[in-house]
């Protein structure tokens, strides 16, 4: 029985140290109703409009989520909702981090309990810890489950970067695959790839580097603009992947306008309000989160008519 239980462990690391997506993934958006409370017609519309468009992966409840808005309880459901509604056409990849590892922990495990591929775990922040805090945190976090983990690196969000030898030993984790790199540091993606050679895939965290971070060996990007444009954030990935440089470069250099539109003010402000503009009943923000400027409003909109989606 004892034998039986470790090899069945082996097995489960093994399937978890498995790369879960090439491509381009959405940092999809959580839609909500007039009243504030979660739109689930919007959601499924949504995620149907990703898998129709090509798109690689749902991230659900990430940054882009307000998953820092919603309870553990929310949090849960929409993951399980999102696993329901996909039902492993593509995977389904659930945010999961948190600035108290214990809450974290829990997070992760009910993650996985509703059937999630695999977590997006977000450093620590206001609890900012050190880089030795860091590799105990993701050992804590990863350890408590048997799904694939990628690792969330965001130092403008969380004020704490990951530094690429800590990079090299959380990829010694049994079942970490891969780390969203979204620093804007590419002489540090650099260094990650250099020491981490394929222990660990590296995604593009930002919508303004996909081609120069694939460059650099990455996989793909998890990405808001693919919240709007789906099946052109997959074809630029996929072009450079499959040996096209030059078209990725050109796809890349056309949407920068929008991709700073994009992120014109606090994200997700601004790609839910595209969202709403191209009828895809966004709705609106949890508190801190408001509406946007007008003047911001009219350049995205323009940004939005410039690269024809509007």
């Amino acid at each position: 029985m004892v034998n039986s239980g470790i090899e069945y462990r082996r097995e489960l690391i093994k399937m978890a140290k498995t790369l879960l997506f090439t491509g381009a993934g959405v940092a999809i958006v959580t839609p909500f109703n007039a009243d504030g409370s979660v739109n689930y017609d919007s959601l499924r519309n949504m995620l149907e409009y990703q898998v129709e468009n090509g798109t690689d992966a749902i991230i659900i409840c990430g940054t882009t989520g307000e998953a820092s808005t919603l309870t553990d309880e929310e949090q849960i459901s929409v993951v399980k909702f999102a696993v329901d509604v996909i039902n492993k056409r593509i995977p389904v990849i659930a945010g999961a981090g948190s600035n108290d590892t214990a809450h974290g922990v829990q997070l992760c495990k009910k993650c996985e309990e509703v059937g999630a591929d695999g977590l997006l775990i977000v450093t620590p922040y206001y609890n900012k810890t050190t880089q030795k805090g860091l590799v105990k945190y993701y050992e804590a976090m990863a350890g408590s489950v048997n799904i694939p983990v990628i690792v969330y690196s965001v130092a403008g969000r969380t004020g704490l970067n990951i530094k690429p030898e800590t990079v090299a030993e959380i990829a010694k984790i049994d079942n970490v695959v891969a780390i969203k790199e979204a620093s804007g540091d590419l002489s540090q993606v650099a260094k990650i790839a250099n020491l981490c050679g394929d222990k660990i895939a590296i995604y593009s965290g930002n919508d303004d580097q996909i081609t120069p971070l694939l460059s650099l060996g990455g996989k793909g990007v998890i990405s808001v603009l693919s919240n709007v444009a789906p099946k052109y954030t997959h074809d630029m990935v996929m072009s450079f992947l499959n040996g096209d440089v030059a078209k990725a470069a050109e796809m890349q250099v056309k949407a920068i306008p929008l991709v700073n539109a994009l992120f014109s003010e606090v994200n997700p402000i601004p790609v839910k309000a595209a969202l709403n503009m191209m009828g895809m009943n966004a709705g609106g923000y949890r508190s801190p989160l408001c509406e946007m400027e007008d003047c911001n409003k009219a350049g995205l909109e323009k940004a939005m008519k410039d690269f024809g989606i509007l």
